[in-house]
């Protein structure tokens, strides 16, 4: 009982005092705003949310420290005594990001789409709730937000506008409307206060992840802090949004002309944009992990998922220019406008890339380096992973636990030079090996974040978000999109050699790299169909087997 009361005195002293600090600088933040009506607003909101913050993260920490104590660091009790608190504190999270709402679900939806490198009973919890339940503003919120930056409402701005949002995320909400012209637009309208409250939630997240580092040393998210600090003012200004989308168009037309048809970003309506609204062309489309919309459309999910691998591929390794927030809400995918099919006759897909605030540029070193790595993991060339993952600052030790997370498989299977070597196989048993390697090496994964650069974070991230679109629509392992991401890596070292190239015997040397790499892939490609042809052959010949047997 003294145990829990002390437990529950310090939770209160640390909200308390945070909230405390809160409320002075708050009072500074009235005294010189030329807006003190809304400076009283935020400054009243920011301190309840601080407290909910303090007293969540006081809990979550105490948690840990005292249900763990005593119990022995290898041990069955401890174990699952840890996977006890990790869902508590997970369930805890969401409660919290919820009641906060704006950076406080992004925070969450980071955190959600990072497998593998937070105990996986946070995965678990927050992954769908976080992009699913997204709170929405109200109708005269959007009117006012509208009417602030357009000048007028949206019935005089718009000739028509559908007041209930079509999705809403954790920065803004987006709405169906006709402009005067008849053009259907997609409007996305930013959350109100958002800007306002945005640098206080930032910085109590900030003292409260640092205090609690200091605290407990284990326990340390910094660089999912810093991530949010560089990213959130960036995400926060749609006209920043709106070029980014040009700009990514514009490299698949000059860096990827081959794919450029293929991939698709709405129409930006510059005059009726601003930094808190955005006005883009509808455009129609199944959600990427709708199969049965998909189906109804008649186009074929591996040609999708081949498309998203491509697509992607080619943003990390040739452009540099990478959208890092892929999941199933912000892929489209539609029939080709110019309803061009393939030679057996197949309709051919297009990607509609929507929801471009998130974007990480690559430098040439880091890109390069990267682009490396991959073509090593994709053809178990142990050498080369060990040198790029060095590179790229993993270290001499680290560099099997990178190669891990990259591809989700043991040191062992990704070195391996079976064609099949990186696939998961979604099984139980896969499952739970891969659970365990996260659990026993969480310590040296949280000195590997550190280590590696914010951007490769945030390729991570990206990565995660692109295998859980790949399961959704092939629903088995695709060694196909590595063998894609092994082809583009190879392509863009390529091209990178080449324009370093200063003599022709340099370029005879690349060129029959070249055709020793598409030689190699090619292999690669033949021997998977056979792979897949001996499975199906083997599958359908089970059940016709079982079908054959006698009734007993």
């Amino acid at each position: 009982m003294v145990v829990g009361r002390s437990i529950w005195g310090a939770k209160s002293k640390f909200a308390f005092a945070a909230t405390a600090l809160a409320a002075g600088t708050g009072a500074v933040a009235i005294a010189k705003s030329d807006d003190p009506a809304t400076s009283l607003k935020v400054c009243t909101t920011v301190p309840v949310r601080l407290f909910r913050l303090s007293l969540t993260a006081a809990t979550i920490a105490f948690d840990y420290e005292y249900s763990l104590l005593g119990l022995p660091e290898d041990s069955i009790e401890r174990t699952r005594v840890k996977r006890e608190v990790h869902t508590r504190s997970a369930r805890r999270l969401e409660q919290l990001c919820f009641k906060n709402g704006g950076i406080y679900i992004k925070l969450g939806q980071h955190i959600g789409q990072l497998e593998y490198l937070v105990p996986q009973e946070y995965i678990n919890t927050l992954r769908e709730s976080m992009l699913n339940r997204c709170p929405t503003s109200s109708y005269d919120q959007v009117c006012q937000v509208v009417k602030k930056e357009l000048g007028g409402a949206p019935d005089e701005i718009f000739d028509e506008f559908d007041p209930v949002p079509i999705a809403s995320a954790s920065l803004a909400q987006v709405h169906v409307a006709r402009t005067h012209q008849g053009e259907k637009v997609a409007v996305k309208v930013q959350h109100m206060h958002m800007t306002d409250t945005a640098a206080a939630d930032y910085a109590t997240v900030e003292l409260i992840v640092n205090t609690l580092h200091r605290l407990f040393p284990s326990f340390d998210y910094r660089w999912l802090v810093d991530e949010v600090r560089d990213s959130l003012p960036k995400e926060l200004d749609f006209l920043i949004e709106a070029k980014n989308s040009i700009k990514c168009m514009d490299n698949f037309r000059r860096l990827s002309p081959h794919i450029a048809d293929y991939v698709y970003a709405p129409a930006v309506y510059w005059n009726l944009s601003t930094t808190k609204l955005l006005t883009m062309e509808f455009v129609d489309g199944a959600q990427v992990n709708d199969l049965k919309s998909i189906q109804k459309l008649g186009i074929a999910p591996h040609d999708i998922a081949r498309l998203v691998s491509r697509t992607f591929a080619e943003m990390m390794f040739k452009h540099g220019f990478v959208h890092c927030d892929p999941h199933f809400a912000n892929l489209l995918v539609r029939k080709m406008p110019s309803h061009e099919r393939d030679i057996f006759g197949r309709i051919k897909p297009q990607l509609v890339l929507l929801d471009h605030g998130l974007y990480k540029e690559l430098d040439i070193s880091t890109r390069t380096n990267y682009a490396a790595l991959w073509k090593g993991l994709v053809l178990a060339d142990a050498n080369a992973i060990k040198e790029n993952c060095k590179k790229l600052g993993a270290g001499e030790d680290l560099y099997a636990l990178f190669a891990g997370i990259l591809t989700m498989r043991p040191w062992n299977r990704v070195i391996d030079p079976a064609v099949d070597h990186l696939a998961i196989q979604g099984n139980a048993s896969d499952q739970s090996e891969l659970q365990m390697y996260a659990s026993l090496y969480f310590p040296q994964i949280t000195e590997l974040l550190h280590k590696l650069p914010r951007v490769i974070l945030l390729m991570l991230k990206t990565n995660d978000c692109l295998r859980a679109v790949n399961n959704a629509l092939v629903q088995r392992p695709s060694v196909e999109s590595f063998i894609i991401i092994g082809r583009v890596s190879s392509e863009a070292l390529i091209d990178e050699k080449l324009s370093h190239a200063k003599s022709l015997f340099s370029l005879l040397r690349i060129w029959l790299e070249e055709i020793s790499l598409e030689v190699r892939f090619g292999i690669m490609q033949a021997a998977l169909w056979i792979l897949q042809f001996r499975r199906a052959f083997i599958l359908w010949t089970g059940k016709r087997y079982t079908k054959s047997l006698p009734y007993i």
